[in-house]
């Protein structure tokens, strides 16, 4: 008679090693650190512009920067700061995220970065990028011998 030991969790080891190999593979290209702040964006076009919207509560228009370079990238820079005043506070909950943000839209090369026009109301951003006349093909009329 043969005594075969049964060992019920003897798989369980390499498993666990395989799965903390691949969540470190996908984290690589994750960046999820606490009091980051990413604002929402939404991005409409119609025939004649783009418009961009984006959110940005509890920021002030001075801590907004936006630029583009000449390779067509739209930048939007700011910050959001934490009110540092906290006087006999306990917090039992915090939820909003404050740091600083970059976001960056490759604009298509059809807009007229001369003309856009920007807006900052009530926290919210409201960008308008007017699109160029699209050219009409050149006619020539040609005569018949």
């Amino acid at each position: 008679m043969t005594l075969v030991k049964f060992e019920p969790f003897r798989g369980f080891e390499s498993l666990s090693r395989r799965m903390n190999e691949m969540f470190g593979e996908l984290e690589k290209g994750v960046r999820f650190e606490i009091g980051d702040f990413s604002p929402r964006v939404d991005i409409a076009e119609d025939e004649k512009n783009v418009y961009l919207h984006a959110e940005l509560p509890g920021i002030e228009r001075e801590n907004v920067k936006i630029s583009i370079s000449e390779d067509r990238v739209l930048m939007l820079k700011g910050e959001k700061r934490r009110e540092e005043k906290v006087e006999n506070k306990n917090y039992v909950r915090v939820e909003r995220n404050y740091g600083s943000f970059t976001r960056s839209f490759a604009l298509p090369d059809n807009i007229n970065v001369e003309k856009v026009d920007a807006k900052f109301e009530n926290g919210v951003l409201n960008m308008t990028l007017p699109k160029n006349e699209p050219t009409k093909p050149k006619e020539v009329s040609i005569s018949i011998n």
